[in-house]
Order: C-alpha cells, then sequence, then structure tokens
C-alpha cells in the first residue's frame, strides 16, 4: 500500500467497513471494493503491529544485554 496511513487511522476504517457492512448500508455493488480496501487495511495494520513487536522485542534485548 503506497498511501501513508497511521494504525489508528486504518483500524478507524476497518471499523467503519465493517459497521457498513453489519448494518447493510453498503450497497451489493460496492461490497467488493470494501472488502478489498478492508484486506488492504489489516495488512497494513498487520505491518506496523510486527515492525512494532520487532522495534519492542530490540529494545528488550538492549535492556538484557546492559544488566
Amino acid at each position: 500500500m503506497s498511501e501513508k496511513i497511521t494504525y489508528k487511522e486504518a483500524l478507524e476504517e476497518l471499523e467503519e467497513i465493517v459497521n457498513g457492512i453489519e448494518s447493510e448500508e453498503v450497497d451489493v455493488d460496492e461490497l467488493a471494493k470494501k472488502v478489498e480496501r478492508a484486506s488492504k487495511l489489516l495488512t497494513v495494520c498487520s505491518e506496523k503491529l510486527r515492525k512494532t513487536e520487532t522495534e519492542v522485542d530490540k529494545i528488550i534485548e538492549k535492556l538484557n544485554d546492559s544488566e
């Protein structure tokens, strides 16, 4: 995904998509587009979580090495 979006923004947009689908506000013609967008947003969130986990692991490792 080439656009810059924060984890919070991606999560909020995902919630909007899910709410729209659950409340049947999403037109059948737009459903595929919404599902595709949700998939991309999930990828963004997953990548950001993995990156954060790696960074936290490095910090913890540094702290353990300094003891």
